[in-house]
């Protein structure tokens, strides 16, 4: 079971950063903006309806600072109704702190996580081949990638030689080549927050948590600030056809965002973002624990690089977009039968976290048994008119 308080959720330096969340309001029958401050959470709807408004702020985090809003709560009570099997239905409990923005991600940024997509594919999704695959990849491409530029002369030098020897990936290609992969991950309003259960395709057998940072961007392509996720990926579905990485991607409740939105201000910017480490610990109903970690400052695209291949004219986003950075996690520690690696199993518990952004913590379920995505556009457009906020 999770247990969500103010120190699970909040950074290390508690409210002195610019932070904004969004809960469910019960009595309203819709979701609020909220102002996260050392006095409990401010309802700010009346001045930002949305998250992807006030993204869009000239200075997000000073209009932030410029309103007052009414308390709604203490965190410590809300965050500990979030999660579903603790909650009192008729209390306020977070959600993801992103709303109208487009759910992007980019793919394969990192060297260790660029050899694992190629296991997978040359693996068909069958993970008792990944082993004996593994070694026969790093003993052609290495496993120190992360020195080398993508779409630089070397890499074309590199590219040539692989397919010489017939061992070229299109996973490779997005790696190490001049595009960047950047997908969609996951349909508008439908990620789910802290304390949430996230879903995974009943019908997957191999399968992992990827903990990211997550840029929050404006509809001018501007970065404003940025949080946690766990972009759920389906390695058997991906690795029997690149084709299926909607189906591994984009199920119900796959896409987890949270706790909170930091807007970078005087206390965070975009360098904190490219130096941090992300750590993450899953933790079994069967005793099982993994660790591991991601650092951003090995990433292989700059962050500003990967945004500006995602939004420009010839692709818009006029309510903004979130991008999921990648990850360098890419978990291989053997769970039940050696050489097989890791996967979920029910009831995972997952905890993403970094001093400055929180921490991320979800259960894992199958995705038909994760509650049900319901609100969507339509029914906040109504909700946010019938409150007189649009």
């Amino acid at each position: 079971m999770i247990s969500l308080n103010a120190a699970t959720v909040l950074p290390d330096d508690g409210t002195t950063g610019t932070l904004v969340g969004r809960v469910w309001l019960p009595s309203a029958s819709g979701p609020s903006v909220v102002a996260v401050r050392d006095s409990g959470l401010y309802d700010v709807t009346s001045h930002f309806p949305t998250v992807s408004i006030l993204a869009d702020e000239t200075d997000p985090a000073g209009a932030l600072r410029n309103v007052e809003g009414t308390l709604l709560g203490d965190l410590d009570r809300i965050a500990a109704n979030t999660p579903p099997d603790r909650r009192d239905s008729g209390k306020p409990w977070l959600l993801a702190p992103i709303d109208l923005q487009v759910i992007k991600a980019a793919g394969v940024t990192f060297a260790i996580s660029m050899l694992e997509r190629v296991i997978e594919e040359r693996a068909r999704g069958n993970p008792a081949s990944a082993a004996a695959i593994r070694a026969e990849v790093v003993r052609l491409v290495g496993d120190d990638l992360s020195k080398l530029k993508p779409g630089s002369a070397e890499a074309k030098r590199l590219k040539d030689v692989l397919i010489s020897q017939l061992a070229w990936s299109q996973y490779l290609e997005v790696g190490i080549g001049p595009d960047a992969e950047v997908f969609t991950k996951a349909p508008v309003l439908s990620s789910v927050g802290t304390g949430m259960d996230a879903g995974l395709h009943p019908k997957s057998s191999w399968n992992n948590p990827e903990p990211e940072v997550v840029l929050v961007v404006s509809s001018r392509g501007r970065i404003v600030g940025a949080t946690l996720g766990n972009d759920v990926n389906l390695r058997d579905f991906e690795g029997r056809s690149a084709l299926l990485l909607s189906k591994a991607k984009d199920n119900n409740a796959s896409c987890a965002i949270g706790p909170f939105l930091r807007l970078f201000d005087r206390s965070f910017g975009l360098d904190d973002v490219r130096g941090m480490d992300v750590a993450m610990t899953v933790v079994g109903e069967d005793g099982f624990v993994l660790e591991g970690h991601s650092s951003i400052s090995k990433i292989s695209r700059d962050p500003e690089d990967l945004v500006s291949q995602t939004i420009g004219p010839t692709h818009q986003y006029p309510d903004g977009f979130v991008l999921f950075l990648g990850t360098m996690f890419a978990p291989i520690k053997d769970r039940d039968v050696a050489g097989e690696g890791f996967t979920h199993k029910r009831g995972d518990i997952v905890t993403i976290g970094t001093p400055k952004l929180g921490k991320l913590t979800n259960r894992m379920l199958p995705s038909d048994e994760c509650a049900h995505w319901q609100f969507g556009l339509g029914a906040m457009m109504k909700n946010l008119s019938g409150r007189k906020y649009l």
